[in-house]
């Protein structure tokens, strides 16, 4: 039985405080994503996009979400297989492509180093991340491939 799960976001853009959108060059482009029971997250756009390097941006936070549910959804399995894993770092880059007065991703890709307990079949492991792949919420709801370059190695005895 398929179930739902909805998530509220309120956006408001404050950037008005410092004067009204006019003109491409000027306008503020800092805003806060206020999610009822948790800290604040101040955005802006890209600086490319003449937006505020000191704050995240809507690229980032999507390249974010993909390497962060990948690596929910890959300790999840784990933990379901018996894997005991020590250590999970992940070098996530995504690329996007400017076309006329919008753009796409083209891909992401997720470079995920993870250790396991000593003694654990390293190559069930490894697989683990096609399975994670497929299961991520996320990755699944984009419409640009979204690979995996996965390295498990085990902690010595």
């Amino acid at each position: 039985m398929a179930r739902t799960h909805d998530y509220a976001l309120p956006l408001t853009w404050t950037g008005a405080r410092n004067g009204p959108a006019r003109d491409y060059a000027s306008y503020d482009r800092t805003y806060p994503l206020a999610i009822a029971g948790k800290p604040t997250l101040e955005g802006s756009a890209d600086p490319q996009f003449r937006g505020d390097p000191a704050l995240h941006n809507p690229e980032d936070l999507l390249v974010g979400s993909l390497a962060g549910c990948h690596m929910l959804t890959y300790l999840a399995l784990c933990v379901r297989a018996k894997i005991a894993v020590i250590a999970y770092e992940d070098a996530a880059s995504g690329t996007m492509m400017l076309t006329g007065g919008g753009g796409h991703f083209t891909e992401v890709v997720l470079r995920p180093r993870v250790t396991v307990a000593a003694g654990t079949d390293v190559n069930k492991a490894l697989a683990l991340h096609e399975a994670a792949h497929h299961d991520c919420f996320i990755a699944a709801s984009v419409n640009f491939p979204v690979r995996h370059e996965a390295e498990v190695v085990a902690a010595e005895a």
